[in-house]
């Protein structure tokens, strides 16, 4: 079996303010080639963008890979590493004391759930803003990608 193409992906996403206008960004990096992505939405949450980064990354990928995903995002690491497995146990339920309550962001967990089973991932934090250049690459996309949010919400 042909070993799978290796790649990084660095992700970011965020708000301003939170919920607010947001944007995301992802950068892909081959030994052959960098594609950069970025997006927003008018009205969000920093945790919804931080989901729709790591989404669409890997939705542009037209192969199964060996990734390194690096996220600035514990919410984004410790969902899909830690607790996705609980949630989808309880029928995308956390508990909350005694309760299970509906999983916040769901739509976007089940659609980077099913993203990830094509892929074999190892998931790396990485503190924010702190001089790693594609996270702070990614970030300043982020910030581009808000200000067009911005901009297009101002009448």
């Amino acid at each position: 079996m042909p070993a799978l193409p290796h790649i990084r992906i660095y992700t970011d996403g965020g708000c301003s303010p939170n919920p607010g206008p947001g944007g995301w960004a992802a950068i892909l990096i081959h030994p052959r080639q960098t594609k950069e992505l970025s997006g927003g939405d008018p009205d969000t949450t920093n945790n919804r963008m931080e989901l729709t980064a790591a989404i669409q990354a890997l939705s542009a990928l037209n192969q199964p890979c060996e990734i390194e995903f690096y996220t600035d995002s514990e919410y984004l690491r410790k969902g899909i590493t830690e607790w996705i497995a609980g949630w989808i146990a309880n029928g995308w339920r956390r508990r909350e004391g005694k309760q299970l309550k509906p999983v916040k962001n769901a739509d976007l967990w089940q659609a980077l759930h099913d993203l990830v089973q094509r892929h074999t991932i190892r998931w790396h934090w990485v503190r924010g803003h702190t001089g790693d250049t594609y996270n702070e690459r990614a970030d300043q996309l982020v910030s581009e990608a808000i200000a067009r949010q911005q901009k297009e919400r101002t009448p």
